[in-house]
């Protein structure tokens, strides 16, 4: 498709229907490189539709790998505040799958499938009057959606905008963050590096994060509704520094997709009985409409796991009630649901559940 044909396509916002949150196929608009191993991918929606999105939320690609469909989670680096795209900013780590298959896959006017957003990790749900963004890695792409969406729509905000890396060329965003340092006068940069580079020279902080370097940073940081994303260990560190100093933890977010321990699924037969014969575990009758399927689920099971066991294909990704990917409207029944935020109380009240993290009370139709 050329340029001039693009522009043919160009219709006003109110003209358009918002991003359906169940499920869009999304066309690769833009790659860029970021930081070592770090790209962006821009994406437009396939049926001219506009994204409506908080800004920190987060999507889940189906990634079509040659051993079949790969989920993976990841958070918006956009600001809703420019609707007509979205993008994602993912880091390559050793050992990636579905991020290496990307960065080998995804070109200008690849597709891949999508569904969200999903998340509450957003200054839209906890609004203060001075932020502090902590973030290590790629933990900086929910900050960077928050921040670019206050620089559209606030740019006079009082934030403390706190970024670590190993070293100065692994800053993602590093250029931008300096260029909106300039424009918006209550924005506060401080970046932290744990060794030099032979690349370039560094004259900022040097070292980890800790109760030292955290006032020298953001000396008001008790003042502020503070966020923070990057690896577990960095959460855990910069939460414990925070409890230890007296902060308020009630004005402490953070985000992290990390699982728990796995359940096991527990097997759908007991032991022979006494007589020898094998006797099924109690179970629960579940119809899968739209796939014409009924199964009955074994007590201790989840709707997701019967329907993997019954042949029937329900999206998933964290599987532990977080992204929200495993959305399902259960049309009769009642079920037992423990989320982790991935579903809202309004998409509760009109009948959806999470096959994640849902287990059968009666007899259910799902449709699925």
């Amino acid at each position: 498709m050329n340029a001039m044909t693009d522009l043919g396509l160009y219709r006003h916002l109110d003209q358009m229907a918002p991003w359906n949150d169940r499920l869009q196929v999304l066309e690769v608009i833009g790659v860029s490189d970021e930081a070592p191993d770090v790209k962006t991918f821009t994406f437009r929606s396939d049926n001219q539709t506009w994204f409506r999105y908080k800004p920190g939320q987060f999507v889940t690609l189906e990634l079509p790998t040659p051993d079949g469909p790969l989920m993976r989670t990841y958070t918006l680096s956009s600001s809703p505040s420019r609707p007509f795209s979205i993008a994602v900013t993912v880091k390559a780590q050793a050992g990636s799958i579905g991020t290496r298959w990307m960065f080998d896959h995804l070109v200008p006017s690849s597709h891949v499938k999508a569904y969200g957003p999903s998340g509450d990790f957003s200054l839209h749900s906890h609004p203060a009057a001075k932020y502090l963004f902590i973030s290590a890695g790629s933990g900086v792409t929910p900050m960077m959606s928050m921040l670019r969406w206050l620089n559209d729509c606030a740019p006079w905000t009082d934030v403390g905008f706190v970024n670590c890396a190993r070293r100065p060329e692994e800053i993602i965003f590093r250029k931008e963050l300096e260029l909106l340092g300039g424009h918006m006068p209550g924005l506060s940069l401080g970046f932290m590096i744990e060794e030099r580079s032979s690349r370039e020279g560094w004259y900022g902080h040097m070292g980890r994060i800790d109760a030292i370097r955290l006032p020298l940073l953001a000396p008001d940081f008790r003042e502020r509704e503070i966020f923070c994303c990057g690896p577990d260990p960095f959460m855990r560190a910069v939460r414990g520094m925070l409890e230890a100093a007296g902060f308020d933890m009630t004005k402490y977010h953070q985000e992290s997709f990390a699982a728990p321990a796995v359940e096991e699924v527990p097997a759908p037969f007991v032991s022979p009985g006494e007589d020898g014969v094998t006797v099924p575990v109690e179970a629960t009758p579940i119809r899968f409409a739209l796939s014409v399927v009924d199964a009955e689920c074994v007590a201790g099971q989840t709707v997701l796991q019967t329907a993997r066991a019954s042949g029937v294909r329900i999206p998933a990704a964290c599987e532990f009630g977080l992204c929200g990917t495993c959305k399902v409207k259960k049309v009769s029944g009642a079920v037992e649901m423990s989320h982790n935020g991935g579903i809202l109380d309004h998409e509760i009240d009109d009948g959806f559940i999470l096959a994640c993290c849902s287990k059968p009370l009666s007899a259910l139709e799902i449709e699925a």
